[in-house]
């Protein structure tokens, strides 16, 4: 696991103006990674670099040869319209990557002349999704959320007894994970509503939301060879939020015996910023287990994820509503969280993944599923928040929702903050939930 350095010293200030900003997301202590291009433009995508109110055009540095060696071959590989050449490279470019552009930004840099040139205003820029995403494994992490959903189906024994031994997943569908932003009809399918004796076909009454994290793979492993849990996190270039949208209903019925298919392929929505796990070193803590609570297997467990596999990003979920919208009125919080309650790490999700040789490739996604504490006004989905829909919750403008309507947005926001280290954030994750297609 990376080791604190100079990239996190709290005192560094940058001659980008906005990035010393007090609550501003995007620090020198920072910098995440996008792809991007000027709004509205044909301009070719390529990969940048927030740093406060704007973006590092990773092509113009890179044509410019403000960087060398290892640092200015990533620098090259993260020029292209998606980040996969740059994840592939591994830890060292990435670490390699991370210090020059720290430098070459601080306050008082010989390149803020040369780099000054290649920033473009955030505000005028729209993004595209990261990678070229090979494949989508989501997770189930939160032994709060997976308590809270099995008590509405099963009150006498609501966890699975495996939930606590095996990181459990699924394969999802990586054709329709969209950058924020991303609009969707309201997906149609099978359900056999309450009482029925057969199923009928339709729009979903119960979308819903799930608040997750994204888990980006770097280098990966090839197939047949498992990435041991001591290396599991070199192979990981980084985190994003994550909102996998799920119609209830629709899974209510399809699911067994093999899982999710039509209730969660119509849209998956992440954050358009990936932030490196070398900038959350500073949030790193304990991984905690229970006593009494089954320990990982060997293969799922090594003195490195006891010490700090656990990390501390704040998770929260707004709703902003049509009506709100046209009122004026800004998105309310519905849920506040930290990805430190999550039952398995990021290591003993990539390890377990490649145990039986699976190879994840640059650019793959996992998501951790959703992000529930310990209380239910932690929950990260409106099935635990409103009880199944029993318990609709009651917004500021008096409108209520058990589940999502049409015109809803669902806005998730992640950011890391304590005293003595600088504040690291994510950004935005924006989703708009669109009437259903004529079918």
């Amino acid at each position: 696991m990376t080791l604190l350095n100079e990239t996190h010293d709290p005192a560094l200030r940058s001659w980008v103006t906005s990035a010393n900003a007090a609550g501003n997301d995007f620090p020198i202590q920072n910098l995440p990674f996008a792809v991007f291009r000027r709004k509205g433009s044909l301009e070719a995508f390529r990969g940048g670099v927030a740093i406060g109110d704007q973006i590092l055009d990773l092509a113009a540095a890179a044509a410019a040869g403000v960087f060398g060696g290892e640092a200015g071959s990533a620098a090259q590989a993260g020029a292209q319209d998606k980040l996969n050449a740059l994840m592939a490279l591994g830890a060292s470019a990435w670490t390699a990557l991370r210090l020059a552009l720290s430098r070459a930004l601080r306050e008082g840099a010989a390149e803020q002349g040369q780099l000054a040139a290649c920033l473009m205003p955030q505000q005028e820029a729209e993004y595209g999704v990261p990678a070229r995403i090979g494949d989508y494994t989501d997770f189930y992490t939160s032994v709060y959320h997976a308590t809270n959903i099995g008590r509405q189906f099963r009150p006498d024994n609501p966890l699975l007894p495996n939930f606590k031994w095996i990181p459990i997943g699924y394969h999802g569908r990586a054709s329709s994970i969209g950058v924020s932003g991303q609009t969707f009809p309201r997906p149609v399918g099978q359900t056999l509503p309450p009482g029925a004796s057969e199923p009928s076909f339709g729009s979903c009454k119960r979308l819903d939301y799930e608040l997750e994290l994204g888990v980006f793979m770097g280098s990966g492993n090839a197939l047949g060879a498992p990435i041991a849990i001591t290396e599991a996190e070199a192979s990981v270039f980084g985190l994003c939020l994550l909102n996998d949208w799920s119609a209830r209903d629709i899974q209510a019925w399809e699911y067994q015996p093999l899982g999710p298919f039509l209730s969660k392929n119509f849209a998956t929505t992440i954050s358009p910023w990936i932030v490196t796990l070398e900038a959350l070193t500073p949030y790193r803590l304990p991984f905690t287990r229970p006593a009494d609570d089954p320990q990982p297997l060997p293969y799922l467990d090594a003195p490195a994820n006891w010490a700090q596999g656990a990390i501390d990003v704040q998770l929260e979920v707004l709703l902003q509503t049509q009506a709100m919208r046209d009122q004026g009125q800004a998105a309310t919080r519905l849920t506040h969280t930290s990805y430190r309650h999550a039952y398995w790490t990021v290591a003993q999700m990539v390890t377990h993944h490649t145990v039986n040789g699976c190879n994840l490739q640059p650019g793959d996604l996992l998501g951790t599923g959703t992000l529930s504490g310990p209380t239910l006004d932690q929950a990260g989905a409106l099935i635990e928040l409103t009880v199944g829909g029993k318990q609709p919750l009651t917004l500021p403008n008096g409108q209520t929702r058990g589940y999502l309507e049409d015109g809803d947005a669902v806005v998730l926001r992640g950011w890391c903050e304590k005293t003595g280290a600088a504040r690291i954030g994510f950004g935005e994750c924006v989703g708009t939930v669109l009437p259903a297609r004529q079918v």
